[in-house]
């Protein structure tokens, strides 16, 4: 397939006021400049690469690298930006980064631990011993989420039992976002929604759940005050003379990624979902208030004074794919296979290659192939995986209907959708609503900058994403029959 679009424009096309946006991705710094309608500028674009430390349960990167990966993003754009006489058009900053993450800081801002990503596990223990302590339910019921290992409840636990000399030092818990504004620019504060993905934010009051951070005697003084999108940072203070015209313009407070990733397609409203369908898979949706109570199977995050993001998680998308390619022969026909009606004598399959997150959260769950007979081969065999991914989303579709979405179109992308466009088709007729194609490049970032360009000029027009053609229900039927018997295998064996 042709390369995906961007939806660069040229300087002489753009319009400002203009953001520098941000991204610390997993692999790597990135930054540009946009304009007003939310168009990435050609010749802006920065990214410094970097890889995480991995190690048994260990994911982490070295915190000052990334403010040094970022320092060279801002350093890039600003001469791009002065090359074309724009730079005192530069209206705010903006910096999304991966969810979530924890650096412990001493008193003199100094980080006393490498950053901890999302992916390490080395507090698994601590969430089991949490589970033991505290009502699990009260606290996704609070929160809108789980105890897990990527969570602040158990990784402070962890940090405070296995490293007691740096835990005593710290004067702050910061995420990483948080650490490269401070190290940058001496700005504190912590954005409402990163609170929300470090799972120490009460969804409903919009404040620290105190009840969480007494369980684990953890001083909520460590963290920085919370703030809403509309409350930039005002009072940056640069080192560097080519930086400051930058103090004179607003920071608005690093945000995950996940909400810019709803925002930037355009999924923006309990009407659009945005699923991913990468190597794992998320279904997302934003909706105008907190619903009074979360469904159990979906997680929860507060993002502003009013919205938050109800959605799921799957741990087994392009994993999936990848054990079939391993381990199936992959018909030459694939694509007419997972393209035409529902083949005569598919196996039922419950893809749990690495446990279940949501709806059950069943982390010891595996995964399961039943009713092969003699018959079944390679084309069956992929149809029946393919089949089970897309009522694994259907699952998480219909709790997002409790918590009071209103779907009517999906917003799909990742490298799955993106290979095999097919599986887009199976995922309508399971959701039994249009699957839409996301076709570009980057569109987290462009989500980034998007988020300040509504504080900044609210309402104004935007540039619309390129999409590809629709996919309509065609076979709905056939996955209300499927699913029956996928329940009945889960009810069994989970």
């Amino acid at each position: 397939m042709g390369s995906i679009p961007t939806m660069s424009i040229p300087f002489d096309d753009s319009r400002g006021p203009y953001i520098l946006a941000m991204d610390i991705g997993s692999t790597a710094s990135r930054g540009g400049l946009y304009d007003a309608s939310g168009c990435p500028i050609k010749g802006t674009k920065q990214r410094e690469s970097h890889e995480f430390t991995t190690g048994e349960g260990v994911s982490t990167i070295d915190a000052d690298q990334v403010v040094r990966e970022i320092t060279e993003v801002i350093n890039g754009i600003l001469k791009a930006a002065d090359d074309h006489n724009i730079k005192d058009q530069i209206a705010a900053v903006a910096l999304d980064s991966f969810a979530s993450s924890l650096v412990l800081v001493d008193a003199a801002g100094n980080a006393l631990t490498p950053c901890i990503t999302y992916a390490d596990s080395r507090s698994a223990k601590y969430v089991e011993q949490l589970r033991a302590e505290i009502d699990e339910e009260a606290y996704h019921g609070r929160t809108g989420v789980r105890l897990h290992t990527s969570y602040h409840p158990a990784r402070l636990l962890w940090l405070k039992a296995e490293f007691p000399e740096a835990f005593a030092q710290a004067k702050y818990v910061m995420t990483i976002g948080e650490y490269v504004y401070f190290k940058l620019a001496g700005i504190t504060g912590m954005a409402m929604s990163i609170a929300a993905w470090s799972g120490i934010l009460d969804a409903h009051t919009g404040e620290l759940d105190l009840p969480i951070l007494q369980n684990i005697g953890i001083d909520p003084a460590l963290f920085g005050e919370i703030r809403n999108p509309d409350e930039p940072a005002t009072n940056a203070v640069v080192a560097d003379e080519k930086w400051k015209q930058l103090e004179e313009i607003p920071w608005f407070h690093a945000i995950p990624d996940g909400w810019p990733s709803n925002i930037g397609p355009g999924a923006v409203d309990s009407r659009t979902v945005a699923v991913a369908a990468a190597t794992s898979g998320a279904m997302r949706v934003i909706l105008p208030s907190v619903p009074a109570e979360i469904p159990s199977g979906l997680w929860c995050y507060r993002v502003s004074r009013d919205q938050c993001i109800v959605g799921g998680a799957l741990n087994d998308v392009g994993r999936a794919v990848t054990w079939l390619e391993r381990t199936v022969i992959k018909p030459e026909n694939l694509d007419e296979v997972l393209i035409r009606e529902p083949l005569e004598g598919t196996p039922a399959v419950l893809p749990f290659f690495s446990g279940e997150r949501s709806i059950g959260w069943a982390a010891s769950a595996q995964a399961t192939i039943t009713n092969i007979q003699e018959q079944t081969g390679p084309e069956q065999m992929w149809r029946g995986v393919f089949e089970s991914l897309a009522l694994s989303y259907q699952r998480v579709w219909e709790h997002m209907e409790l918590a009071g979405a209103a779907p009517e179109r999906v917003i799909a992308s990742g490298r799955v959708a993106t290979d095999h466009p097919e599986f887009l088709a199976m995922l309508a007729d399971a959701l039994d609503t249009p699957v839409i194609p996301l076709e570009m490049k980057r569109a987290t970032l462009r989500g980034t900058a998007l988020i300040v360009l509504e504080q900044l000029e609210p309402g104004a027009p935007r540039a619309t994403p390129p999409f590809g053609t629709a996919h309509q229900p065609r076979f709905a039927e056939h996955y209300t029959k499927a699913r029956e018997l996928f329940d009945a295998l889960y009810r069994t064996l989970v």
